[in-house]
């Protein structure tokens, strides 16, 4: 019985470990209308809080910012590719397709 609990504490601790969530974002700058592309695993309001303190040289200059899109992963290395993919070629357009319709 001892080693059956045990057992089932660890597997609980793995799959508790397992969900936490990945995000890509997008952050709109209100005072230039600039888009920030960004990977975080923490929730992406706090994320874009700690933006608009100025957490990084581009969130300086471009502050304030306001969450515009994001997306939800479970894999680190899937969210990782898809902020790569929004800052490349077709997904700049992809990109830029979604914000068009998140501000109409």
């Amino acid at each position: 019985m001892f080693w059956t609990v045990s057992f089932v504490q660890r597997t609980t601790s793995l799959w508790l470990a397992v969900e936490k969530m990945y995000y890509v974002y997008f952050a709109k700058s209100i005072k230039n209308n600039k888009t920030y592309v960004g990977f975080t695993s923490k929730e992406p309001l706090h994320r874009v809080d700690e933006h608009n303190k100025g957490s990084n040289s581009w969130s300086k200059l471009n502050r304030p910012l306001k969450l515009i899109y994001f997306e939800e992963y479970k894999c680190k290395s899937d969210a990782i590719a898809r902020e790569s993919f929004y800052k490349s070629g077709i997904g700049k357009r992809i990109k830029k397709a979604i914000i068009s319709e998140m501000d109409s």
